[in-house]
């Protein structure tokens, strides 16, 4: 089959293109995906530095990618409630990058929901989710939200503001129209970013999620009054050294479905929505991370095995 393999930690480069990878035979309790869609996302570049191995061990060859959306191709052993045939979308155990893979972590895909809002909804979605929960923000608070433009942090403002929160996302001006339209208040980062969130928020704000990293963490400190409880980072590398949780952990695999399944139908209904920057064919999976890694993208980078 189609594959993107790696053999070594390193940049774009150490990615290679085959077409001779042997098909993953699924083992008990898991199914196989002729995948028709694959998500990109910036883990993909840190598990390929080697930077992320105490929640993503490699072993080598690997295969690169969490997300997907495709079609079941075989059950495993003990498999029941799907069927050969039947669309799904979820997290592979193989790696995404790839003709087939193995998944014991998928949802149903419901039929209004494109291939491409699919494949960018299980990472994104998830972790939004996740993140929110651990500060337990809820209606009639104000959240700051860094990165509020990224794929991740636009889902995160679509939950938080369905649940009554009133959001605060930081983002560059070009992104500011995008926020809007998803209900946020943006602010531009860089020097100054306390007095513009002030300003944006004059009865303080309850809860920062970080989805950005880039030296973001001081001024939420500050911002919060040194409360750090309430502060949680999916980006920031120093997290541990200001004392502020970083996020990497999925939650338990029941959750995490019921999570999906709840996010699949808001997708479908138009209620939650991802913004696409590219679709590239699977042999172009290095100039994709590349992109990804440089953080250029405006939305979601997808690939087609």
């Amino acid at each position: 089959m189609e594959a993107i393999v790696y053999e070594e930690f390193g940049g774009p480069e150490v990615l290679r293109h085959e077409t001779g990878v042997a098909v993953p035979e699924p083992g008990a309790g898991e199914v196989r995906v002729k995948v028709a869609v694959v998500g990109v996302n910036p883990v993909d570049h840190k598990r390929r530095y080697g930077w992320v191995e105490r929640f993503y061990p490699t072993t080598f060859p690997a295969v690169p990618g969490l997300e997907f959306a495709g079609t079941v191709d075989a059950l495993g052993p003990g498999v029941t409630g799907v069927a050969v045939g039947d669309e799904v979308l979820g997290w592979t155990k193989t790696g995404a990058y790839a003709e087939y893979a193995l998944s014991e972590l998928y949802v149903p895909k419901p039929a209004a929901l494109s291939w491409e809002q699919a494949a960018s909804l299980p990472v994104a979605g998830e972790t939004a989710a996740r993140v929110l929960a651990l500060l337990g923000v809820k209606q009639g608070e104000t959240l700051l939200l860094h990165g509020a433009a990224g794929v991740v942090g636009s889902v995160a403002v679509q939950l938080a503001v369905a649940a009554g929160v009133t959001v605060i996302g930081t983002a560059s001006e070009p992104n500011h129209a995008y926020l809007r339209s998803l209900g946020a208040i943006p602010v531009t980062y860089g020097e100054g970013l306390a007095t513009r969130v002030r300003a944006a928020a004059p009865d303080g704000i309850d809860a920062v999620f970080d989805a950005a990293g880039h030296d973001t963490l001081p001024v939420s400190i500050e911002l919060m009054a040194g409360e750090k409880a309430r502060i949680v980072t999916i980006a920031a590398t120093d997290a541990e050294a200001h004392g502020i949780v970083f996020s990497g952990v999925m939650a338990p695999p029941e959750e995490v479905r019921a999570t999906l399944t709840t996010q699949t139908t808001q997708a479908a209904q138009g209620t939650l929505t991802i913004r696409v920057a590219e679709t590239l064919p699977l042999k172009e999976a290095a100039r994709a991370q590349a992109l990804s890694e440089s953080g250029s993208p405006r939305g979601k980078l997808l690939l087609l095995p």
